[in-house]
């Protein structure tokens, strides 16, 4: 009887090193967005990133943990990136210029990857997007000079346009980045640029309200969180004063509004899955370039420029990449 009972151990001892070898390292990563965790477009961004993650291997339960706060605006961003560096994660997802900032001040050694930036060696991020040299790397939003292709769409749509406001808020690190290049712009397109500084939706409604009352007007917004928060009273007051406005995101144009050029937003959280993937498999962001956009869409939304009685021309609507009636 002690004879059998010690072979059941043996043979049980035997296969605890399969066992315990069978369990894999669960990994963690955190997730910090600066937009609201209801909003429509915060699921979509984070439902790309998390599909791309198992395509890649990673699987929630299995051997990954995703922790994921929400700043919207950036309030408590701060304190938001204390609470997930605590959490030591094995790298972090960052969501705007304003997340990555606060994230870059708490920790100088946890990998970082970024989104939506916009100017990430003027912001400190990165010493070249060759070589970014420090903890953080990712894929850049926009160009300089995508200011110019916005001011050209809105000068296509609407031809007697002769003044046009960039509507963001001046805290924003790349505000002055987009003024630099939307001022060569307009100035080759005879436009009259004007800035529109906003930090809320009292700002919003006295700068439109204002800028409404000189005729041959219109607006551009550059990639901005206060903007994104109150989009949907942007949208409703160029509708009341009839200005043409140019977004860089298309949920703008899906909320109403009249038209869009930029990047794919829910793909571009797709890409960040494969840059987490490298550094969860070694990769050191220092090493890693930053990503520049390879693909820009236009988005129209036809019942809105009829609305403000704008013929749409043939060109652009051939151009168009959705057209939404």
């Amino acid at each position: 009887m002690i004879r059998r009972e010690f072979i059941t151990m043996l043979g049980g001892a035997a296969a605890w090193p399969v066992a315990v070898g069978a369990q894999e390292r669960v990994r963690r990563i955190g997730v910090l967005m600066g937009i609201a965790e209801d909003d429509a477009d915060t699921k979509a961004r984070l439902a790309k990133f998390r599909q791309e993650l198992e395509r890649l291997g990673w699987s929630e339960g299995r051997n990954v943990r995703i922790d994921i706060r929400f700043a919207p605006g950036g309030a408590q961003a701060q304190a938001l990136a204390k609470e997930l560096v605590a959490l030591r994660p094995d790298v972090i997802l960052a969501h705007s210029a304003q997340i990555a900032a606060a994230l870059q001040r708490e920790t100088r050694a946890i990998p970082i990857v970024f989104v939506n930036v916009n100017d990430p060696i003027g912001a400190g991020f990165v010493a070249s997007v060759a070589r970014p040299g420090g903890n953080l790397t990712g894929l850049l939003h926009y160009e300089e000079g995508i200011s110019g292709k916005w001011l050209a769409l809105l000068k296509e749509i609407a031809p007697r346009l002769a003044r046009a406001a960039l509507v963001a808020n001046p805290k924003n690190p790349v505000y002055d980045y987009f003024i630099r290049s939307a001022n060569a712009a307009a100035a080759s397109l005879a436009i009259e640029l004007v800035r529109g500084p906003v930090e809320n939706a009292a700002d919003i409604e006295r700068q439109l309200d204002s800028f409404a009352r000189v005729p041959d007007s219109g607006l551009f917004l550059p990639p901005d969180i206060t903007t994104i928060i109150h989009r949907d009273l942007i949208i409703a007051l160029a509708a009341r004063h009839r200005l043409p406005a140019a977004y860089s995101f298309r949920h703008f144009v899906e909320a109403g509004g009249l038209m869009s050029y930029g990047t794919d937003q829910i793909n571009m959280f797709g890409q960040t899955a494969s840059y987490v993937d490298r550094i969860l498999q070694g990769a050191k962001p220092a090493d890693l370039p930053v990503q520049a956009p390879t693909r820009y869409e236009t988005v129209l939304n036809l019942k809105t420029a009829k609305a403000l009685g704008l013929t749409v021309p043939p060109g652009l609507l051939v151009a168009a990449d959705e057209v939404i009636e």
